[in-house]
Order: structure tokens, then C-alpha cells, then sequence
């Protein structure tokens, strides 16, 4: 997945832990294979190499597909898994910002809208790109999660590079029912803590610029883009997303990263998700629902 990966879990005994392990282990490595754009063997490889012609796809795929396409709408297009052709024009390695001539050059092949998509097959436009990375990370929690319930595992933590979620809290001799303690980053100083929250259920999702970015003439680019414009999001520095999987949570905090501070907030009061959101001033918003206490959400 590209990013430290930790399970952490309670097992009755050494080897329902190590099946457990080796479980839920197989499942993420099986879609890191199957959908990482850096493998030219994946299914992200197959359908970006199409060009324009129709492409065969297993259901798995056309669900995760359809689930993009219906973000896509919710999100008034904010949500385009076809943006990663952006960094054809972005590189964050590099303190320099392109031109408005290229950005526009790439933006023309962003679109989902022109994707044409069933049960069965996809065609991509001629020159097109997509990108599973905005939400297969998440999606490989929720499943590392249910292959670990199925071996009978229901406290602990699945985290893959910050997306995480809690199957239940600790649960032995010597702590019972006590929360997993998690950090949110300061992203203006990515090392310090800002926050903590004690969750005993549910999953938690962060976007923030803090990965990737550079700095210039004391403006931030971070590696958050908007498929609209093709220039980096401002406004929100950090949103922290609890939900019922991950994938959700996921979701909901990148688009909100997309609609900046003032519509990232109504997004996500009407979705109705306990959130914490940093701006680029340092300054703190929260949810409604309250998180200063232990999170338990049920898993959906």
C-alpha cells in the first residue's frame, strides 16, 4: 500500500492469531496486486492500456467502479478517480509550480463523466487514466477487517498508512473494554500530535497536505488536486473522518479536503459524521456529535 502497515489484535492463542494474520494479510496484498497503478499487471495497468477500446472487468471491479461513479455526483464532481493524470503536470518532489498552459493541457483528460461503464466492461477514452489510490487503501481496510471477524477476531486495530479501523477495544485481564488511543497530526507540524481520541469502534480516515506538498514564495502546494481546476485544494489543512468502514470515512474526507473549509464543513454536517477539521490557521472544528469522549460506532 505504499505506507507502514500494522495489525494489531488480541487472539485466544498463537495460532488462531497466525491465521488471522496470514488472512487478513493475503486479502490486502490480493488488492494492492490487483489495482496499484505501479504494477503493470494490475487491473488498473489493463484498463489504462486500452485506449479507448472496451475492457472486461470482474464484478469486484465494477463495484468498486460504481461506487466511484456515484461519488462522482454526490460530490458534484469533486471525486474523479480519472484526476490522477494530474501529476503528469505536478510533481511534489520538485519546488516548482507548472504552468496554467500544461495544467490545462492535462486537465483536459479528466473527466469520469466520459467514461463509459457496465456490469462486464469499461471503456476509457483514448489517453485517460484511472486511479484506484483515492480509496482502494480504504476499501482493503474494510476487508482486512472482515477476514479478521470471520476468524473470530474482534478487538484490535487494521491500520494501512494511517486508515485504520477498530474492531473493538482492548479486551484482556488487565485492560478491559479500553479505548485505542488515536493521534491526529498537527499538519502544519506533521510530527506533533494536535488531538486524541479514545475509540472503541469504527474506523478513521485522515486527508491532509501534510505527505506531499512543497512550499514557495509562502504559498503551500500540497498533492490534494482539484479535478475542476487541476490546482492543489486550500483551505482545509487536516480532516479527520469517523464512520461505520472506512471506505466512507475515507471518502468523506477527501471530498470535504476538495470543497475547502466553508462547503467541506456543510458536507460533511449533512452526512452526519463526526469529523475534526484543521484549517491552514491552526484553528480546530469538530462535530456537532460528540468525539471528546470515547468513539463506538457500529460497523456498516
Amino acid at each position: 500500500m505504499g505506507s507502514p502497515c500494522r495489525l494489531t489484535f488480541y487472539a485466544e492463542n498463537a495460532q488462531q492469531a497466525q491465521q488471522a494474520y496470514d488472512q487478513a494479510t493475503t486479502e490486502v496484498y490480493r488488492l494492492e496486486q490487483k489495482y496499484s497503478r505501479y504494477r503493470t499487471d494490475s487491473i488498473t495497468a489493463l484498463i489504462n492500456r486500452s485506449h479507448g477500446k472496451k475492457c472486461t472487468i470482474d464484478p469486484e471491479t465494477y463495484g468498486l467502479l460504481s461506487f466511484a461513479g456515484l461519488v462522482f455526483k454526490q460530490s458534484d464532481g469533486l471525486f474523479d478517480i480519472t484526476s490522477g493524470v494530474l501529476r503528469r503536470a505536478w510533481d511534489f518532489k520538485k519546488t516548482k509550480v507548472p504552468s496554467r498552459e500544461l495544467v490545462d493541457e492535462v486537465l483536459s483528460l479528466v473527466g469520469w463523466h466520459r467514461v463509459k461503464l457496465n456490469q462486464s466492461s469499461i471503456v476509457l477514452p483514448k489517453g485517460m487514466e484511472l486511479d484506484f489510490g483515492g480509496f482502494v487503501k480504504e476499501y482493503a481496510v474494510d476487508a482486512a477487517v472482515k477476514q479478521l471477524r470471520q476468524m473470530g477476531i474482534n478487538q484490535g486495530v487494521v491500520d494501512l498508512g494511517g486508515d485504520l479501523f477498530v474492531l473493538g477495544p482492548h479486551s484482556n485481564e488487565v485492560a478491559a473494554h479500553i479505548p485505542w488511543q488515536v493521534g491526529i497530526r498537527d499538519p502544519l507540524v506533521p510530527r506533533q500530535r494536535i488531538r486524541q481520541v479514545g475509540v472503541l469502534q469504527g474506523a478513521v480516515a485522515t486527508s491532509g497536505y501534510y505527505e506531499r506538498y512543497f512550499e514557495l514564495d509562502g504559498s503551500r502546494y500540497c498533492h490534494i488536486l482539484n479535478p475542476r481546476t487541476g490546482w492543489p485544494v486550500q483551505g482545509l489543512a487536516s480532516v479527520t473522518v469517523f464512520a461505520g468502514s472506512c471506505l466512507i470515512a475515507g471518502i468523506a474526507s477527501t471530498v470535504a479536503m476538495l470543497k475547502g473549509q466553508q462547503q467541506g464543513l456543510l458536507w460533511l454536517q449533512e452526512l452526519g459524521l463526526a469529523f475534526i477539521c484543521i484549517n491552514e490557521k491552526q484553528q480546530i472544528f469538530e462535530s456537532d456529535n460528540s468525539i471528546a469522549t470515547n468513539v463506538n460506532i457500529a460497523d456498516t
